[in-house]
């Protein structure tokens, strides 16, 4: 009698550990899907969300190439301003104000640059945007970073902009 209560317990698990692997791999597929597909348009503004800044203070090489990025659609006119939106990390540096710096090295001009120094997370950032695009009257933003923080990025920004716009 034991062992076929061993059986039927092993089954079940089984059964929820494939479970649980069958919707890992689906949403990890969705999240790489969403975040590869790129929605190229022109807007108002782009917000660069922040990562790691260096112990020597300069940006991190993933926080460099979502900098990078924002300078090649800048100039190619894809956007007017660049929200860079960050917080202070572990090391010690304002996030916001080393992108800000960055960008000024790279030849875009300070008036162009918005700082969000409290962009702690997505829906900080978020928030933080919808306040600023209604100060600076802009109807539309492009998020830049990488394709794994896309999908969570989206939908922090729906939800803002959709309360933002109902609550208007």
């Amino acid at each position: 009698m034991g062992e076929g209560l061993n059986f039927v317990f092993i089954k079940r698990l089984l059964i929820v550990a494939a479970s649980l692997f069958i919707w890992f791999i689906i949403h990890t597929t969705f999240v790489i899907i969403d975040g590869l597909n790129d929605e190229l348009k022109p807007v108002d503004a782009a917000v660069v969300l922040g990562n790691k800044v260096e112990a020597n203070g300069q940006p991190s090489e993933r926080l460099k190439a979502r900098l990078d990025k924002s300078i090649e659609l800048y100039d190619r006119g894809y956007f007017t301003f660049i929200i860079v939106s960050g917080g202070i990390g572990k090391e010690g540096f304002d996030e916001a104000k080393v992108m800000k710096a960055y960008l000024m090295d790279q030849g875009i001009p300070e008036e162009k640059i918005k700082e969000d120094p409290n962009g702690y997370n997505s829906y900080m950032t978020a928030q933080n945007t919808s306040k600023m695009m209604d100060e600076l009257e802009l109807d539309s933003v492009m998020v830049i970073t990488q394709y794994f923080h896309v999908s969570r990025t989206k939908l922090a920004f729906r939800k803002i902009m959709t309360y933002a716009v109902h609550s208007k």
